[in-house]
């Protein structure tokens, strides 16, 4: 079996390596190629490029880099016309993956989108698109197939493969065990993304907060797990808003950092639902460019953004948007956790319903439903 994935950012990286992972037990001789990260190749995926080089930060940089991306497309699409796949599989990044599979599945070849985009929250306009590119949707989400099917789009519910591989209890004693961090400590995570742009936005206003926080409570400790390539743009940054507030950098190990922290301060994305599977109380966050966040605002249908919030459809963490997220507010509102036991134990408890509903043994469902889609092509 020949599988084409693409995956273009930290977290479709993750979940396709998760993917891959159930999909080599049912096909122990897979090939699969594409664009990929670390996760993917740990599971034998070869990239043909790496995966950063479609992790851009709303409107502006899309724009900025649109050239490169659409000439990486082009190339992609024609190299696997030319040596057709079983199948092709896009991992989220719909504004890449959908044009890419219509143009596939016109040509024969089945498609599977791996993450409904979020046509709940915003642009429902691309169910359309969805409905011409992919064959079937595989959702994480159990509210989306009826949705996508709705709009004549074949789905199934598979469930989060992060609600599998992240344990029902969090290993907190192992997590601070491998940052050797003191057991009594209380720690404060900063995750503001896995993208230059994010960086660039959003970790200034995290680490002035974490220097607010130090400045009240100098016994905090603070981690920010950072993606190796971007560790020189974050150094600066650290100089110049959190100079003396002792934050441990670590490369990578998110998820040992979310295991280990009391709460943690995050920017919005997939990353907040690890931190609710990790049952971690958090303060989520976002800034765009401000011309970006002036079109997404417009699009919106919800009034949360986080993951968490739009799951258990309550703001059960506070969200600090563009303006809304300065220094003094982020600092307010990871404090206003540390000082309410009770709040987190209330929240902690939504997030063990959470982990229940989305854990389903993603990999095997989400195998058995791309098998039967490659089974109706070879029919």
């Amino acid at each position: 079996m020949k599988f084409a994935m693409v995956a273009g950012e930290a977290s479709g990286d993750l979940l396709a390596g998760l993917l891959l992972g159930g999909m080599r037990q049912r096909w122990p001789g897979l090939q699969a190629q594409g664009i990929g990260g670390p996760k993917m190749a740990d599971q034998g995926f070869e990239a043909w490029w790496p995966h950063h080089k479609l992790a851009v930060h709303g409107y502006v940089e899309a724009l900025r880099h649109y050239r490169e991306i659409s000439a990486i497309r082009d190339r992609l699409a024609e190299r696997l016309l030319a040596d057709k796949p079983d199948a092709f599989i896009g991992v989220d990044a719909p504004d890449f993956n959908l044009g890419l599979e219509a143009r596939l599945k016109s040509a024969g070849i089945r498609t599977v989108h791996f993450v409904c985009p979020s046509i709940w929250a915003w642009r429902g306009g691309r169910a359309a698109k969805i409905a011409q590119s992919a064959d079937h949707v595989l959702c994480l989400f159990p509210f989306e197939p009826a949705l996508l099917q709705r709009h004549g789009v074949a789905a199934s519910y598979v469930g989060h493969p992060l609600a599998d591989a992240i344990p029902m209890e969090p290993p907190r004693a192992q997590g601070r065990q491998r940052l050797q961090l003191p057991e009594h400590a209380q720690v404060v995570a900063l995750l503001p993304g896995s993208r230059r742009a994010e960086i660039q936005h959003i970790a200034p206003p995290f680490l002035a907060a974490a220097a607010a926080l130090h400045r009240q409570r100098p016994e905090l400790r603070f981690v920010l797990p950072v993606v190796p390539g971007l560790r020189p743009l974050l150094q600066p940054l650290l100089a110049q808003h959190a100079a003396g507030t002792p934050i441990q950098v670590v490369d990578g190990m998110s998820h040992e950092v979310l295991a280990a922290c009391d709460v943690t301060l995050i920017a919005s994305g997939t990353a907040t639902l690890e931190a609710a599977l990790f049952k971690r109380p958090m303060v989520i966050a976002y800034k765009l460019h401000p011309v970006s966040w002036q079109i997404m605002k417009r699009m919106r249908y919800q009034p949360w953004v986080g993951l968490p919030n739009i799951l258990c459809e309550d703001f059960v963490v506070p969200e600090l948007l563009q303006g809304d997220a300065t220094p003094a507010a982020l600092a307010d509102a990871v404090a206003g956790w540390l000082d309410a036991p009770a709040r987190v134990q209330a929240v902690q408890q939504r997030f063990v319903e959470l982990h229940h509903r989305l854990r389903q043994d993603t990999a095997q469902r989400a195998t058995d439903a791309i098998a039967q889609v490659v089974e109706k092509a070879q029919a």
